[in-house]
């Protein structure tokens, strides 16, 4: 455990060699990536750490967005007298990794991106409508009178017209809320690094329309589709995943 930025923080150092940063998705830890990290570890020195408000780090006191999940990692890094490294992170880590990638072109000598989030979707007029029959619905059970009543049918109208991961978020939601309504497509062109995008055609979270956004913005970047695989594809392929990222963090295909 770390104190970074007043937060307690979770992190470890794994193998050695030229640095890489690992980031994990949404709503898990730093275990999800656990594999990820054992195999890069044998050429590589690996920080895989708990952000903010995940696993066994501490959340932070008010709602963050990427750059406040950026800084944080970047001053991470300081501590650990990390000045430079490859960053490879996953869905959300995947938007964390952008954030430092474009802001701080520095401190990043390589961007794999996997399956990561960041391009807001094109929303439908349906969106809307549950949006704001939410919003209607928290503000008339806010009224003075409905107290422990109005707080249960807040509840239920969160589960109802929520997403999954925004019903599962609970003292994270506000963060959350921030976070999926930043759209990092202006950011892309700033990247400057090395960039790798991995992705699988099955993947239910983050659609092709991004990837093909993220590959046409991203100065020189390139897109590794996984056949069968989801969201998480490197336990849907694990080698053919391994594969290519390695190959990629040891220089091959650089441009």
């Amino acid at each position: 455990m770390l104190r970074i930025n007043g937060l307690e923080t979770y992190c470890r150092l794994e193998g050695q060699g030229d640095p890489i940063v690992l980031l994990h998705g949404w709503g898990t830890s730093s275990q999800s990536v656990s594999t990820v990290a054992a195999s890069l570890a044998e050429g590589f020195c690996v920080l895989v750490m708990d952000l903010p408000g995940f696993g066994w780090s501490q959340a932070p006191p008010v709602a963050w967005g990427i750059g406040d999940y950026a800084a944080h990692v970047e001053r991470l890094m300081d501590e650990l007298a990390i000045a430079r490294a490859s960053l490879v992170g996953h869905s959300f880590g995947g938007r964390i990794a952008i954030g430092m990638s474009a802001s701080h072109p520095a401190r990043a000598s390589r961007l794999a991106l996997v399956a990561s989030a960041g391009i807001r979707r094109r929303r439908r007029a349906g969106y809307y409508v549950r949006v704001g029959a939410f919003k209607l619905a928290r503000w008339f059970f806010s009224l003075p009178g409905w107290r422990k009543t109005g707080r249960r049918m807040i509840s239920n109208a969160a589960n109802r017209f929520g997403s999954r991961d925004y019903r599962a978020a609970g003292p994270m939601r506000p963060t959350f809320v921030k976070v999926v309504n930043e759209d990092l497509t202006p950011l892309l062109p700033k990247i400057e690094a090395p960039t790798l995008l991995l992705w699988g055609d099955q993947d239910r979270e983050v659609p092709r329309s991004a990837m093909e956004t993220m590959v046409a913005r991203i100065p020189g970047a390139r897109l590794v589709v996984f056949d069968g695989a989801g969201h998480f594809p490197f336990l849907d392929a694990p080698e053919e995943f391994q594969r290519a990222l390695i190959g990629f963090l040891q220089g091959e295909g650089q441009r």
